[in-house]
């Protein structure tokens, strides 16, 4: 079955372990055979991995590029342990996408991850509101 993919101008896309980048106009591709794909939208690089998920995000999606398992799985694995100790709420997630990674369905993992990155964006944002409460006590003396 073919996979069709409209691209935005200089919208950039992986295909295997080549990344091509559009033109100036718009354009659609259609991909036959069996190669990972991932849009710009939803490539996390070393530089913008920059929290725990996103950290896991990177590994599976290396695991999903470029086929190396055995060389990533020590590094998943331990993100998962540091993440589920941190944030035991997040269990259920993780459950979810370590299923995937057991059944070699890295696109699914990593679609599943990007609940994951939401999550841990919400808790993050909590935080730094209460966070920011906090050090102002002023704010919190004023009425509302």
């Amino acid at each position: 079955m073919a996979l069709k993919v409209e691209l935005k101008p200089n919208e950039r896309i992986i295909i295997g372990t080549a990344v091509v980048r559009n033109g100036d106009q718009r354009t659609s591709l259609i991909i036959e055979g069996h190669a990972p794909i991932l849009r710009e939208k939803d490539i996390v690089s070393p530089k913008t991995a920059d929290t725990p998920a996103k950290l896991i995000y990177l590994t599976i999606q290396l695991m999903y590029i470029d086929g190396r398992v055995a060389e990533n799985i020590g590094n998943y694995q331990k993100l998962m342990a540091d993440f589920q100790q941190a944030v035991p709420s997040s269990t259920p997630m993780l459950l979810e996408i370590h299923n995937h990674i057991l059944n070699a369905e890295f696109y699914k993992a990593l679609k599943e991850a990007k609940n994951l990155l939401a999550y841990e964006r919400k808790l993050l944002d909590h935080a730094a509101r209460n966070s920011s409460l906090r050090e102002d006590p002023v704010a919190l003396a004023q009425p509302a």
